[in-house]
């Protein structure tokens, strides 16, 4: 069986993003610091770096998502050229996903009927990462 997961990657962020988006899809969430990774020494870290997501996965019905801090001191880039879509059976379903998603982010596109779907709207989250948000897919005549 072939799986397919998005890994996301904060500048120091992924401890707060990583329990929203547990908040926002449900699932089950565990994190990983650089100090709790096997054999490390946290003593011979800096705090920051210590405190840094080396590892998160929240696995949640549907799917799997996964995230990590880059390592400090390392210049943070923006995400950008992908967008992580989310199918929701209903278009209330969508709605309240979306809502959540963008509080403090930025809509793109407002979430609205679609020839395809509902329910369909773009936004980017306040962690910086790009939704797209299905609700009640149209079926093929």
């Amino acid at each position: 069986m072939t799986s397919f997961n998005a890994y996301l990657f904060f500048d120091g962020t992924a401890a707060q993003a990583m329990p929203f988006y547990q908040r926002v899809l449900g699932g089950k969430l565990d994190v990983m610091t650089f100090a709790q990774m096997p054999g490390a020494e946290p003593q011979e870290m800096s705090a920051a770096t210590a405190a840094r997501v080396m590892h998160a996965m929240l696995a949640f019905d549907g799917g799997q998502l996964m995230a990590s801090d880059t390592m400090d001191g390392q210049p943070p880039q923006p995400m950008k050229g992908f967008s992580l879509t989310l199918n929701k059976d209903t278009a209330a379903e969508a709605e309240t996903v979306f809502a959540a998603l963008a509080e403090g982010g930025q809509v793109t596109m407002p979430i609205a009927p679609t020839f395809w779907a509902e329910r369909f709207g773009m936004c980017t989250d306040r962690f910086g990462t790009p939704w797209m948000v299905n609700g009640g897919m149209q079926q093929p005549d």
